[in-house]
């Protein structure tokens, strides 16, 4: 199994978490920040470092580019095309910062938290394509 396959096999294990803000605790609740912590967790035994607070309204202008700050921070930047194990950043308004996250577990496929209805896999279709802000792997 590579490592791209093994930290997919993480995410999907995370399958059916509730969502919950601020959250990062499979099956207990997530978001799509949690998500990735506990995916690091995994692989590494500890979190990467202290988060700080954030709102659940992803409008929030407080937050900035706080996400990207982090991932650019604590993960690799990659070009290219995604691949199974990557870190994947969304701008959910194209005007906004990358605002939501989650882990490619196929070259269309990736696993985040959504509000309502948890920790789920989904298709890489047109809508979510064309708001990746960056794409990142673990170190």
């Amino acid at each position: 199994m590579t490592r791209g396959e093994a930290i997919a096999e993480e995410a999907r294990r995370w399958i059916g978490t509730p969502y919950r803000h601020q959250a990062a605790l499979r099956g207990a609740g997530a978001d799509c920040l949690g998500l990735v912590r506990g995916v690091w967790r995994a692989l590494y035994g500890g979190e990467p470092g202290a988060v700080p607070a954030y709102g659940a309204d992803w409008r929030d202008p407080g937050i900035g580019d706080a996400l990207e700050v982090g991932a650019r921070r604590y993960l690799i930047a990659k070009e290219g095309s995604v691949e199974a194990g990557d870190v994947v950043l969304f701008r959910l308004m194209r005007h906004l910062p990358a605002r939501h996250c989650g882990v490619m577990v196929g070259p269309e496929r990736f696993v985040h938290a959504q509000e309502h209805l948890g920790v789920v896999e989904v298709a890489m279709g047109e809508s979510w394509a064309r708001r990746v802000a960056g794409v990142f792997r673990f170190p």
